[in-house]
């Protein structure tokens, strides 16, 4: 069957414009409200301090992320069990101040970063679990900050002329 040409009628360029328009405002519009809405998902990660003020148990299974800074003897390997076990801190460990609130980490991996060591800057990405006891943050990922290159100069140092 044919049908001539003055018989179809065509959509104006003007509402195909606003149509389109319109399908762009809507799918904006729901990645908005489904990914970018609530507090947590603008919050990269929480402090030690804003964690455990909140209660660990409060927080049991929920993937969470914490900053704080690795505790001064505490990194233990286990070869065998292939495994990180570590405590972090809120402030660095050369900070004046007392570090008595620790966070045991559980880390399933040996590859840790390579700036990772006692006093290093570290987020820690996993779960907790606060069965009874003390909670132990279970990660799947430990990220350390890079030290700022940017540091004050020892008193009396030299400056030292490197030559070309």
């Amino acid at each position: 069957m044919q049908t001539d040409d003055a018989t179809v009628k065509r959509v104006p360029k003007g509402v195909q414009i606003a149509i389109g328009a319109l399908v762009c405002a809507a799918l904006l519009g729901w990645y908005g409200a489904t990914n970018l809405g609530g507090e947590a998902s603008y919050r990269y990660f929480d402090t030690l301090e804003e964690f455990l003020a909140a209660g660990p148990a409060t927080r049991a299974g929920e993937r969470l992320r914490i900053k704080g800074y690795v505790a001064n003897g505490s990194i233990e390997r286990e070869l065998d069990a292939r495994r990180v076990r570590f405590a972090i801190q809120n402030d660095p460990p050369h900070a004046v101040g007392d570090a008595t609130e620790r966070l045991a980490v559980d880390f399933a991996s040996l590859e840790t970063p390579d700036l990772f060591k006692d006093g290093a800057e570290v987020v820690v990405e996993g779960r907790v679990e606060a069965g009874g006891g003390t909670p132990v943050f279970f990660a799947d990922n430990v990220l350390a900050k890079c030290p700022s290159k940017f540091q004050a100069k020892a008193e009396g140092a030299a400056d030292e002329a490197t030559p070309l």
